[in-house]
């Protein structure tokens, strides 16, 4: 794929999320989720693989179909009420319709197959842009809807935690691993979603800064199943030594980042009085702890059987802009400290 290519698709994904953004009105919105999903279609069967061309295969179909409900419901919504803005959506039917044909497009269970096997067929370049910035604009529409005491999102949120957690437990491969731990963590943010927007927010937007570091990392070895975790240590001690936190931060495990929004939507859940709710979710949350740390484990305390001790094998020197990965993983791991500042913006 050349560069002008490149750009032209990378501006087109940009535009489309953009507009979602900024929209208030069901068509803008619902345009700006298509440009989207066409702009990152050319991205995801750029290899011409046959894995790769069947991921984006039922990329497209699952997006076609979520699309077609959220535009059926859209003007459901106008028929009944007479117009077309989103935050005046307050039927009942329009309501359910476009929760789940949003909960189809990001990849909330029980509608989350497609999601892991997608991530698997797809290079970790394409699969960042999947499990981050594809997460903003459906997530920035279902943030506009009133969904005040809605039961549906509290099943979404819960079953999606549990599935996430179980779904990543056998798995080998590390691109399935992150596909389940997306559900999970979007779960989390649908739990909180129609009590607290900004505590939503906030866990999306520490859901991409270690999204993204771990991914980054990965990237830079291209290691892709948990036999590589094994050999990584000799390969590269500085990422054998980070990924362990990444992986741990994930697990949502203190001192870390992911702690925080974790523990912001108990606090949240127990106010409004679902303590219940909040249990099965820390239930749910174990499962995924226990993948990561057994990807913590393979990371650090297991050593490939072909490994010669004593000797530093031979190695390129990465090309890749090592920047971004530097300051995406301090994020990902030294943020809870400034959680009065983030509570303060939270209240302000």
């Amino acid at each position: 794929m050349t560069v002008i290519t490149l750009t032209i698709l990378l501006l087109a994904l940009g535009t489309g999320t953009s507009l979602t953004f900024v929209s208030s009105h069901w068509l803008l919105a619902w345009m700006g989720l298509e440009i989207s999903t066409l702009a990152i279609l050319p991205l995801m069967a750029q290899h011409h693989h046959p894995r790769a061309v069947e991921a984006a295969t039922k990329y497209f179909l699952i997006q076609a179909t979520a699309a077609a409900v959220l535009l059926f419901a859209s003007t459901t919504n106008a028929w009944i009420s007479g117009h077309w803005d989103i935050q005046q959506t307050s039927h009942p039917l329009p309501l359910t319709l476009v929760t789940l044909a949003l909960a189809l497009k990001i990849g909330l269970a029980p509608l989350h197959s497609w999601q892991p096997e997608v991530l698997q067929g797809l290079g970790l370049n394409t699969g960042i842009i999947l499990a981050t910035w594809q997460k903003l604009a459906p997530f920035a529409v279902l943030t506009q809807i009133q969904t005040p005491n809605s039961l549906l999102l509290i099943i979404l949120g819960i079953t999606s935690i549990f599935v996430g957690g179980w779904g990543g437990l056998n798995q080998t491969q590390l691109r399935k691993v992150l596909g389940y731990s997306s559900i999970a963590h979007l779960g989390w943010m649908v739990l909180v979603l129609q009590y607290s927007r900004s505590l939503a927010l906030l866990a999306l937007l520490l859901y991409i800064i270690v999204t993204y570091a771990t991914f980054t990392l990965f990237t830079l070895k291209n290691v892709t199943s948990v036999k590589a975790l094994f050999a990584l240590g000799a390969k590269n001690p500085i990422l054998t030594t980070l990924l362990p936190f990444l992986l741990l931060s994930l697990a949502s495990l203190p001192p870390l980042t992911g702690f925080l929004a974790k523990l912001l939507i108990l606090k949240e859940l127990t106010k409004q009085g679902l303590v219940l709710t909040a249990a099965l979710a820390i239930m749910g949350t174990l499962l995924s702890a226990f993948f990561y740390v057994r990807l913590s484990v393979a990371t650090t305390l297991t050593l490939a059987p072909n490994i010669m001790t004593g000797l530093t094998p031979w190695r390129l020197t990465s090309s890749r802009l090592t920047m971004p990965i530097s300051i995406s993983t301090v994020l990902a791991v030294t943020l809870l400290p400034l959680s009065p500042a983030l509570l303060a913006l939270l209240t302000y």
